[in-house]
Formats: structure tokens, sequence, C-alpha cells
């Protein structure tokens, strides 16, 4: 992959500090050999943690946290970068390697956990090739001929944060360096999206306390950084901690970072100076300044600047209406994503857990994939989740796979199914569900071998509802029966695997069959239900006798419950489609548009800007419901939107036709809301389904790139591509 070069990294450790390898060379310096000379000039380079490479002073390309995260056992990514406009007569080409995601502790690491990640080297491999204008080319592979020393960052890990010296001279710390058989038949080009730098933020305001500590809001829940510019002397130190919310007294508050230290450390150097930290990220709204030269009088919102790091996606759905409080969900549900696609869907990112959960990922994607273009994203995802998975079919907790040896839980692994389905389905390319299908029919392999009883998935040990508002005491998990739930996604997943095999031409009658036996087994085994998720899985998943029954016994668990959902992670992202595509359409309009606790809009009302992991992570009291587990930046719950995209604005593929080639629209409409405006930019082009109250009639505006079916008021109509479609209907 990057032929010629050697795997190079310190002869002996380094401990926390960041080591920065360095080659300093010369053009080939013959008559004809020149800098105009010079054709083009690409570096390709990885490394076992996470990297920035300059030359001649100045940064290589804009991707962050480089080379990303992936299952480095099975695939370590390589960047091949355009560096023919840096280039000089006489050259410098250095690149400092961070712990990242490759070495750093992760997921609440115990001791034994720390010292096997100190062990593992810093290592490099790069490439730089100069090609001349007369074809000879000069090649600048990393080797024993590099030289290596200490650099400005004295330390750096993914959840303690960053330290970084700007007053140390590098030079003056010279660090002997090795060949080293480092992973080479791993490498791989590089597969999904770069992680960059996005909005550039301003602080909202500056204040005190009532603990008497300095602290700038920005207003907004981000993922990134904090970059400062500000006048000091050699030695001055800035110190900065990240915060997601405030307490109920208006204190900085901390608890539920965990063990995540989450700290920012900057020794200044003499004069003006910019920084922000080079090999980590954090999840924050908040920051404390800790110390600051020239003390709290001397903080002003202008040396601060809060820098938006995510995978670099293109925006391609937009959601607006009448109601404020559900304009500021659609845009929490945005920033939400942002914050946790940091190259990985991640649960979270400010905590001591940042991790890839499948459960998350899958209940998302559909979302996901509507609000942006996240098809190279999740075929990256995607192919570690197979990479990681074990020979028996068993998927791990969250991928890339590093809480080993997990039981496998209904709904989590079933990723490996869902998510590749939903990417079909959104952008129509055959190839995922072809690279994927062997993963797919594994994971229901695995189900069918591990099951305790036949055509049934029992026996596991599953997070069930997680979260669920039904749970018992002291559970986490809701009250929906566990053996039920993995039932109902062992025959989702079986459906999946004959729907991808029939695209593909795969002979897929063994789960034909399968599917049959599971759902009979599932009707002769629950043919009652006794919580709201129970109600939803079998009647979204098509498992009930009678999928009305269930969904009327669905809507009068709701409205028994006083209009209130007491669902979690399971039942939750499926509720809104089971009450509208059997009837109760306003009562699915009266859960979204509630504002009282549990609602979607009762963060809001306590001041959220992304996401909450829980319902009522700050109570009505103003408490918080756990100091362990409660993070408000937590994008599952934004798995709404895709009712809001699909039902309630009513842009759909049509069936058989993936990636919107031709699409069906039938928008629900409600009173409570004026009007209503979606877009989506599908593979096809822009869809734009509005709808506004006029009086007593509704007024509709239909965009189609494609063929349509359209459906007002109960009536179809077929529309050809290429024309906007306005209806008036009375309700």
């Amino acid at each position: 992959m990057i032929p010629n070069a050697k795997w190079i990294r310190p002869a002996q450790t380094t401990g926390d500090v960041c080591p920065v390898y360095s080659k300093q060379f010369s053009l080939f310096s013959s008559p004809n050999q020149s800098l105009s000379s010079v054709a083009h000039a690409t570096l390709s380079v990885t490394a076992m943690g996470v990297y920035e490479a300059s030359l001649n002073g100045k940064r290589i390309g804009d991707f962050v946290l480089a080379p990303g995260w992936t299952s480095y056992r099975h695939r370590l990514q390589v960047q091949t970068y355009d560096v023919t406009e840096l280039l000089s007569s006489e050259n410098e080409l250095s690149i400092i390697v961070g712990k990242g995601w490759y070495r750093s502790p992760l997921a609440w690491p115990d001791e034994a956990h720390r010292q096997q990640k100190a062990q593992i080297s810093a290592g490099l491999i790069a490439l730089l090739t100069i090609t001349y204008t007369d074809g000879n080319t000069q090649l600048l592979p990393t080797g024993a001929d590099w030289s290596a020393y200490e650099s400005n960052v004295r330390f750096s890990e993914i959840y303690d944060g960053e330290t970084y010296d700007a007053a140390f001279d590098p030079s003056s710390a010279p660090i002997a360096i090795e060949e080293f058989d480092g992973p080479s038949d791993t490498l791989i080009a590089q597969q999904g999206e770069k992680i960059t730098e996005q909005e550039r933020i301003v602080p909202a305001r500056i204040f005190t306390t009532p603990a008497g500590e300095t602290v700038i809001d920005f207003g907004q829940e981000i993922t990134g950084y904090v970059e400062v510019s500000l006048d000091a002397h050699a030695g001055d130190c800035v110190e900065l901690s990240h915060a997601e919310v405030l307490d109920k007294h208006g204190n900085f508050y901390t608890e539920n970072y965990r063990a995540a230290k989450a700290k920012f450390l900057y020794f200044c150097k003499e004069g003006f100076q910019t920084w922000h930290p080079k090999l980590t990220f954090f999840g924050f709204r908040y920051i404390r300044v800790d110390h600051f030269p020239g003390g709290a009088d001397a903080v002003r919102p202008d040396i601060f600047t809060a820098v938006v790091v995510c995978s670099d996606l293109q925006r391609t759905g937009f959601l607006s209406s009448s109601n404020p409080l559900l304009n500021k969900l659609f845009d929490n549900i945005i920033w939400g994503q942002k914050g946790n696609f940091v190259d990985v869907p991640t649960d979270c990112p400010q905590r001591d857990e940042r991790l890839g959960w499948t459960g998350d990922a899958q209940v998302f994607i559909r979302t996901a994939c509507y609000n942006f273009d996240t098809e190279a994203f999740y075929r990256k995802w995607l192919s570690d989740l197979a990479a990681d998975q074990y020979p028996d079919g068993h998927v791990d907790h969250v991928i890339p796979a590093i809480l080993e040896n997990q039981k496998s839980s209904a709904a989590w692994g079933d990723a490996a199914c869902v998510c590749p389905w939903e990417l079909y389905l959104a952008f129509g390319d055959a190839n995922i569900l072809r690279s994927q299908f062997n993963s797919m029919k594994k994971w229901v392999g695995y189900i069918t071998s591990s099951t305790t009883t036949k055509n049934l998935w029992t026996g596991g040990e599953h997070y069930g509802d997680w979260l669920g508002l039904d749970a018992p005491s002291g559970s986490y998990k809701g009250s929906s029966d566990e053996d039920l739930i993995a039932s109902a996604f062992y025959a989702h997943s079986t459906e999946l695997v004959m729907k991808a095999g029939n695209v593909l031409g795969e002979d897929v009658s063994e789960y034909e069959t399968l599917y049959k036996n599971i759902v009979a087994a599932f009707q002769e085994t629950w043919p009652v239900y006794h919580t709201q998720t129970e109600c939803i899985l079998a009647a979204h998943f098509h498992l009930a006798k009678d999928c009305q029954a269930a969904a009327d016994q669905l809507a009068k668990l709701v409205t028994d419950a006083g209009v209130q959902l007491k669902t979690g992670f399971v039942g939750t992202p499926y509720l809104l489609h089971v009450l509208s595509d059997y009837g109760y359409v306003s009562l699915a309009w009266s859960l979204l548009l509630r504002e009282n606790y549990p609602s979607w809009l009762y963060p809001i009302t306590k001041g959220a800007t992304t996401i909450w992991e829980h319902w009522d992570g700050i109570m009505e009291n103003g408490d918080f419901w756990t100091r362990d587990m409660n993070s408000y930046n937590h994008y599952a719950y934004g798995a709404v939107a895709d009712w809001v995209y699909g039902n309630a604005a009513g842009i759909r593929p049509l069936d058989g036709y993936p990636a919107y080639e031709k699409i069906s629209v039938s928008p629900l409409p409600d009173k409570r809301l004026g009007w209503l405006s979606c877009s989506y930019r599908s593979r096809h082009g822009l869809i734009r389904s509005d709808w506004k109250l006029q009086g007593d009639q509704w007024r509709y505006e239909i965009e189609t790139p494609v063929d349509a079916v359209i459906t007002i008021a109960g009536q179809k109509h077929e529309v050809a591509p290429g024309t906007w479609i306005f209806f008036s209907a009375v309700e």
C-alpha cells in the first residue's frame, strides 16, 4: 500500500509526549531538475494513532484526526495528499503522531487496559513521491534515515484532552528511532469521509457562576475544540475545562463526563499566538476558564472560538414548520448527528465512551440518510462491522469492536442487516448489499444457532427496550419482554436478508421458510401484548395476527397514559409510524407536539441544543436524572425526524425503486401546525413537499424530479418528473 516505506517508531517510549517525525530533503539538483520542473508531488501516510503532517511549516490537507477510526486489527486507512504547491528547493516534512483512538485508553479502562495501550508504539509509515516533468521520480519513504523529536504536544488522549507547550523547542529533545514490522497487510485506501473543521462559533456570553467561576457559553453544544488567540508571555498558562450543561444553581457541571478529564492546557510562547488542540476533540457547550494570563478580568469573547469538527458530509435534508419548538427539534437533530458523526456513528462525544454503538446506529440511520449524504460514511463503518464480526456471526455492541466478547443484543447486532438495507433504499447501490450480504446472513445464522427455542430468539442477554420509561425500579431496560423484542428483530433481520437476496438474485428460499416459521412461532408465543413497545414491534414488523388490533392497543396505552410515550431505544423510533400507519395520525402529532415531559420537545424547554440520552436528563425540578449515564448529545431519539420526512411531509421511495428513482408523496397535515416545509436532495434531484393551512383548506406544493404517486386527501395522482404540482384540498 505504501511501497518502499518502513514503519518507524521511537526506540524508547516517549510516555505521554507525542513524537514528531521529520525528514529534510532537497529537490534533485541537476540543471534540469528544479522547483519549476516538478510535475506533481504526493504524500501517502498513516499512523498508529492520529497524525498531523506539515511541509515547510504549512499544514498538509484539512483532514482532522487522520487516519480516522477503523477496526485497526483488520483495516487501517492510508491518506494521499497532493503537496505540489507546498514544495521549495529545500524542504522539511514533519509529521506529529498522537495517541488518538489507536492508543488512547477507551471505554472505561482499567489499569491493565491502560498499560496495554501504553505499550503500543507511535508508529508512522509514509512515502513522499515527487515526479518531475522529464519523468524522473524522487522517493522519500520513512525509514531509519528520518529524525524524530519530542513535540510541543506534551499530552494528548481522546478522553482526557491535550497539553501543548508553545515555548518548548523540539530540536532540544531528539529521539532515537527504529524501523519495525508494523501493520502492512491491513492497510487500505481511504474509504470513509474525512473529518474536517466546519463552523466556527463565537461566545454567546461570558459570566461568573454562583461558585465564582469564569464560564463561557457558546450557546450551542458541539463536538470539536476551542481555539484561543491572545498576547502572552512565555510560560503563561491557559487551562480550560469542558461541560455540556450547568446545574440548577447555574454552576459548571462535569460529573456526567465520568472519568473523562476533557482538559485543555496551553503554555504560551512570547507574543501574539493562536492555538487549538491538534490531536483530540471534546463535546461541550460551556468552557470554564481555570487559568488565564491576567486572570478572569482578562478573559474576553474575541479570544475564544469554538471550532466544530465532524465528518465532512453534504447536507441533503431540510425541515421547517410554523412551530418554533419543532424547528428547534429539527435543528437539534442536525447538531446531534454532526456531533456524533466523527468518522464513526458514536453514541455521545463527551464522556469516557464515544463508541460506535450499533443500536444507536441502526435506529437513526434512516434519519441520517435524509439529513446528509452518508453513503460513504456508513459503507466504511459497515466494512468495520463485517471485519469485526466473529466467525459464528456474533456482532459486538460497538463497532469498532473494543468491548470484545460481549454477548450480542437484539436491536444492536441487527445493525448488520438493518444498516445495509437502509443504505440501499436511500442511495440505490446494490453493491452495499453485495459487500455486506455474507455479514447479514452470518448474523441471522448466529441467532439461529444460539437461541434456546427454535424459530424464536430466547435465552440471550439483551438491552431490552433500553431506557424505556416503563422500566421497573432499578432497571434501565424497560418492561417489554426481552425475548419478544429479540424474536421480533430475528424476524426483521431474516426478512431483510430475503429482500437483499432478491435484489442480488440470490437463492433465499431457506430464509423465506425461516421467516414464515418465526412469524408463526411469534404469533403462537405472544398472542397478547403488555407494553407500548411490544405493540409497536408486533405491528411495525407485521408479526401480529391482527396488526390493526395491536395498533389499536398501542393507541389506547398511549391515551390511557395521558398521551404519553413510555418507550425506550427500541420502541421509540417506530412509535409514530405505527400510529399513523394504522389510522392514528392525530395521536402521532399529539406525541410529537407535546411539550411536557416526556416528549421530544420537553428537553428544548430546558435549553437543549442537541438530543438527550434521557427524556428527563434534566428533570422538571432542575435535578439531573443521574450522574453516571446522562449524555446531552445522544442522537438516537432524533430518529423521529424520519417520520417527519417520510410521513408528515410524505416523501418516500416507491416500493421497488430505491434511491427515490420513483417516489410516493402522501403528506399527513395537522391543524396544530399551520405549515410544514420539507426538501430532500436525492440521487435523482431535489424533492420538495410543503403543506400549509389556508382558511379551511390545505394547500400542497410538490416538486418532483422523478415519476411520483401523490396521495392528497385520499386521492391518488400519477405525476411525471420535472414539474411543480399544486393542490388545494378540503380537509
